[in-house]
């Protein structure tokens, strides 16, 4: 597609009676995109056209925005168009609560990763980026998984017991 001076007049003409881009380039026929459109108006300076006229008829005004009443403080359900109203409840913090474990992993049990083997629980134990970083280690029946009995009942939980262990954790 190349800019001949009866497309250029064309596009000016077009142009300064309000066409959008997209209605100009499809009058201009195949070939030419809305952005070839867009980049030659830029190019000839025509990007700024004049205002529209503003309407005869002046718009309506808003009416004043009315404060809203406090929110309420209902314990029962609410419903309807006010279902996500904002009422502030005061924010409780919960002290994080550190599960203990039930079986205590000896030291000497405990293996880096150099040492662990396929029949040995890789659930890892401490800081990632400590020295004192180990695995678990203790024995865990070779195509039962990566963990030993314990850390495999902490891994796989059934959704329902978490849910409802979790759902018990959040009303305390």
């Amino acid at each position: 597609m190349s800019w001949t001076e009866e497309r250029v007049e064309l596009l000016r003409r077009l142009w300064n009676e309000g066409l959008s881009a997209s209605q100009v380039a499809a009058e201009l026929g195949p070939g030419v995109t809305r952005n070839a459109v867009i980049g030659k108006i830029h190019r000839l300076g025509l990007a700024e056209r004049a205002k529209a006229p503003a309407s005869p008829r002046p718009r309506a005004a808003k009416p004043p925005r009315v404060q809203q009443p406090a929110a309420r403080t209902q314990s029962a359900p609410v419903m309807g168009n006010v279902a996500l109203a904002y009422s502030p409840r005061p924010v409780v913090a919960i002290a994080p609560q550190v599960e203990e474990e039930d079986v205590v992993v000896p030291l000497t049990a405990r293996v880096t990763l150099m040492e662990l083997r396929e029949s040995m629980c890789r659930w890892p134990m401490g800081d990632p980026t400590a020295s004192e970083f180990r695995f678990c280690g203790a024995k865990s029946p070779i195509g039962a998984g990566p963990y030993c009995s314990h850390h495999a009942g902490i891994a796989y939980q059934p959704a329902q017991d978490r849910r409802r262990r979790d759902h018990a954790r959040i009303a305390r």
